[in-house]
């Protein structure tokens, strides 16, 4: 069986709702969250979970019914994956009223999220900290 990273991508926007985490992670990117998911825990699914289709969160079900023989790198990895990525959905459901603000000082006139979001990086020197922290923890730069 070989693991696509498309499907892991799929397995690990499933994995976010489906599991919690303490801790605290950097944010990462979706592309780099299932680039680690699938170096961490190919082994695990490949010796694991061979044959199941890899979507619809089976090889998350999978993982969760075989615990106990999944490596702790996997269990790890899995752990910040999800804590990174619901952070990272948190921050971009905040932006707006964080830096709701800035948009209206700065950014006066500009219609759109994308044309106001692009003007808030053009001037992120004139940006409260918030807003740019904002921007920065949901990904946007």
């Amino acid at each position: 069986m070989s693991i696509r990273v498309r499907d892991l991508g799929v397995a690990m926007l499933i994995a976010y709702v489906a599991m919690t985490s303490p801790g605290r992670a950097e944010t990462i990117s979706y592309a780099d969250a299932v680039t680690k998911f699938a170096a961490d825990c190919g082994k695990d699914v490949k010796k694991l979970c061979a044959g199941l289709n890899l979507g619809s969160g089976r090889i998350m079900d999978c993982l969760q019914q075989n615990a106990a023989k999944v490596s702790p790198t996997c269990k790890s990895t899995t752990a910040d994956v999800v804590t990174s990525i619901k952070e990272r959905e948190a921050a971009q459901s905040a932006y707006f009223k964080v830096c709701r603000h800035d948009i209206a000082q700065r950014c006066r006139g500009i219609k759109g999220d994308g044309y106001q979001l692009s003007c808030l990086l053009k001037t992120t020197r004139m940006v409260g900290d918030k807003c740019n922290q904002a921007i920065t923890d949901a990904g946007w730069r």
